[in-house]
């Protein structure tokens, strides 16, 4: 099953979809409705709202039920067939993914932790490189949830940089109010995963890093991309072995694996429920090799203006961006 936040073409709100195989977008919270309508529901308005709630962040809250849920409305559509299908009250309940906007899953989460040095072939590639700031286990820093663009958005290069960068990522979403876990409890606490691209200003960067800050080189605006759906826990497969690629221009930039993490998913979480966890908070891996500042020759590879950026994560999808220069 995968999920997705998208804005109805009609008032332009942002609505609940499940996203079917052959490029479908179906109303959730609509063709829930219309499933306990033709089971003899006589009010199958609230009910809907109760389980399958027309947004991201309700769906999260619901936790089993509303998942479950959600399950039992894509097995109806199947069943039912999507052409065929609308809301209780006749409401356009079907989309193509490609003509309607795809917004972030989680559009406003409270939270986006980031973590880095998981992957160690990137920390390799760092000292490698004669990147001059170390990259222990552990790193972490907030990433802004205001920066966030979903598919297709186009993320802005400042005009006081030449040197943005790309950090594929597997992001984590957490399903439930938790803190202090264990590692044994962590899995329980994810609601399921998305593609997360840490944007990030390398000039800008390395000034903040001389007093030991990670702020706003990786802050600005656009520079939080992610998307373009949820998949829950359930629906990913093996998380220990999911093949990760970013590409510029079709050209594979970073190509790796979640099998070359040094911790596993669960202890992610683990580690930074010091802090209350809450459904929507998004916690991230960290990134794999292949950024453009530690190759020879980086000014090549820094991203630019007219550039296409595709991050793809095996089950999930491929989240597809396009850099602009900063108007003005």
């Amino acid at each position: 099953m995968r999920i997705v936040t998208f804005e109805e073409p009609h008032y332009n709100r942002e609505r609940l979809g499940l996203w079917l195989n052959d490029g479908v977008i179906v109303d959730a919270n609509y063709a829930y409705a219309r499933m306990l309508k033709d089971q003899g529901v006589d009010y199958p308005a609230p009910f809907a709202e109760a389980f399958v709630p027309p947004n991201m962040m309700g769906l999260l809250q619901g936790e089993k039920k509303s998942m479950e849920a959600a399950r039992e409305t894509e097995k109806f559509v199947n069943e039912v067939g999507a052409n065929k299908l609308s809301g209780p009250f006749g409401e356009e309940s079907i989309f193509e993914f490609s003509k309607v906007k795809i917004k972030a899953p989680v559009p406003n989460p409270g939270k986006i932790i980031h973590t880095a040095g998981n992957f160690r072939e990137h920390a390799k590639e760092g000292s490698d490189s004669g990147w001059e700031f170390p990259m222990p286990h552990w790193i972490s820093f907030l990433k802004s949830p205001s920066a966030i663009i979903g598919h297709k958005g186009q993320v802005v290069r400042p005009k006081f940089t030449k040197m943005l960068d790309h950090e594929i990522e597997l992001a984590i979403i957490i399903g439930k109010k938790c803190k202090r876990l264990s590692k044994e409890q962590a899995w329980d606490a994810i609601a399921g995963f998305t593609i997360f691209n840490d944007i990030t200003a390398r000039d800008l960067q390395r000034e903040e890093m001389k007093a030991g800050l990670l702020n706003f080189g990786k802050n600005l605006d656009t520079f939080a991309l992610f998307g373009p759906c949820f998949v829950p826990r359930d629906d990913i497969g093996d998380i220990g072995n999911l093949k990760i690629e970013c590409r510029v221009n079709g050209d594979p930039r970073q190509v790796s694996n979640t099998s070359h993490l040094s911790v596993s998913v669960p202890e992610i979480v683990e580690h930074y429920s010091w802090v209350t966890l809450y459904p929507g908070d998004i916690i991230t891996t960290g990134t794999v090799s292949g950024v453009a500042a530690f190759r020879k020759e980086p000014e090549k590879y820094f991203l630019k203006p007219g550039d296409m950026l595709e991050s793809e994560i095996e089950n999930i999808g491929v989240l597809r961006n396009y850099i602009v220069e900063e108007e003005g």
